[in-house]
């Protein structure tokens, strides 16, 4: 089953998508921000085109467990996202996706300048793999 990863933010929304088997996460695309029921429209119909059976949206959380202020917006988009589609939708902890990515991107060589820019559906696949290790799918 093909698993979309949702990493909302408040300018851009970026999404990755799994293989079919369900275990490896790779970059889909990003969303410009336009508002929350365009967004979720948008997010539902990609859901539907690459044949998602689930659809994991990143929430961040403080260091109680509770929802930060942006976890809180995420909370709010899964709702307008529930309405769009009838896939499932839960949340993963999103903690620390964006600096991971950056992280990756001097791993990678990357050079400075070409660093700079969005990181959104990088951060997207690092959650969804996060995602995908601690729930493997059955063989």
């Amino acid at each position: 089953m093909r698993i979309l990863a949702v990493d909302p933010g408040s300018t851009r929304i970026g999404l990755a998508i799994s293989d079919p088997t369900g275990a490896i996460a790779n970059p889909l695309t990003v969303v410009a921000h336009v508002s929350r029921l365009v967004d979720a429209a948008a997010v539902a119909e990609l859901a539907r085109e690459n044949e998602a059976g689930l659809i994991v949206i990143g929430q961040s959380l403080d260091d109680a467990g509770q929802p930060t202020f942006e976890g809180r917006r995420a909370a709010r988009f899964a709702e307008a996202l529930k309405s769009q589609t009838v896939l499932p939708v839960v949340f993963w902890e999103e903690a620390f996706t964006t600096q991971d990515a950056r992280h990756a991107r001097i791993q990678m060589n990357v050079t400075r300048k070409n660093r700079s820019g969005h990181l959104d559906s990088l951060a997207a696949t690092i959650l969804l793999q996060s995602y995908l290790d601690a729930h493997p799918q059955p063989s």
